[in-house]
């Protein structure tokens, strides 16, 4: 039989041990463990030696305290210091919780990420909460979004079902960058019962002039069902690696498919995916056994 005193330490120590973990998921995980994650691989239809170094950043949520323009610049700052050939950025700027001490406004937070530099540009695509937070795109049912006005306003192009075509060592290749997926949210007043994307994934790659491989940013990774053998490489963030995984599963992701999408290097059926744990976070400021991560792939 467990005595009194045995009882106090047991309930003692759990709190004092629940208090750890939530210190640990709030405030060293986000803020402290910020890592490259790396991968090196060589993908259907890749020009024998392109050698291509591809640095992504996906979900920043600006926000204080966790996401602060000083936090994005030194985030910048890092991703320049990989020495790719190319950045991109795979959407949501903008915050995606409630719990905050103060608002980061779009130029700001564009202004941090003006830094980015790399040989072959800086390119960049929208994110679910990007369309959510902006009021007046949700009412007109349309861009531009403040996001888009804002990254475009530093330099930095926004693919929304559009391509470019680069150059390295004489070969060529196309980003290519979906509109987001569920840009519009439930509207009973105009009958709109569930999330409406701007995606045209058809019409975004019959802008390919050739055959040359393609990288395809997506914002949300539940594109990749349908997207072809054509496709080289496809990017997506969105999920946050679930923002809480252990032992390979989360047990929540935001995304039909589940864990399926979550996190990491997909291979099926030839086709690779490559899914971002994401920078910031939404809903809660808690990350457990996902650390923030800047994306660096080599290709080739």
């Amino acid at each position: 039989m467990i005595t009194r005193r045995g009882f106090l330490r047991l309930v003692g120590g759990s709190f004092l041990s629940m208090v750890s973990l939530s210190a640990y998921a709030i405030g060293i995980e986000p803020m402290l463990l910020t890592h490259v994650k790396r991968y090196a691989l060589t993908p259907p239809h890749w020009p024998a030696g392109l050698k291509l170094r591809v640095v992504a950043l996906a979900d920043i949520h600006a926000c204080r305290p966790w996401m602060t323009p000083e936090r994005i610049a030194s985030l910048a700052a890092e991703a320049n210091a990989l020495q790719p050939d190319l950045i991109v950025l795979l959407g949501d700027y903008t915050a995606g919780t409630r719990l905050v001490t103060g608002w980061v406004r779009v130029a700001e937070w564009a202004e941090a990420l003006s830094g980015l530099e790399a040989p072959l540009g800086v390119f960049s695509i929208l994110g679910n909460h990007d369309w959510w937070t902006d009021i007046r795109a949700q009412r007109a049912e349309a861009g531009p979004t403040q996001s888009r006005q804002a990254l475009e306003h530093v330099g930095i192009p926004v693919l929304e079902n559009d391509v470019v075509r680069l150059e390295k060592d004489g070969q060529g290749f196309w980003i290519a960058g979906l509109a987001d997926q569920l840009a519009l949210l439930p509207n009973k007043a105009k009958a709109r019962h569930g999330f409406q994307g701007f995606d045209d994934l058809d019409g975004t790659l019959a802008k390919v002039a050739n055959s040359e491989p393609i990288i395809l940013l997506a914002h949300e990774p539940d594109i990749f069902t349908k997207v072809p053998w054509r496709v080289s490489l496809t990017l997506s963030g969105h999920t946050h690696g679930g923002q809480v995984r252990l032992f390979g599963y989360s047990p929540v992701v935001p995304s039909a498919y589940g864990n399926r999408f979550a996190y990491g290097h997909v291979v099926e059926n030839d086709r690779n995916l490559i899914v971002s744990g994401g920078l910031g976070f939404s809903i809660m400021p808690v990350r457990f056994g996902v650390r923030p991560e800047i994306l660096q792939i080599d290709l080739g």
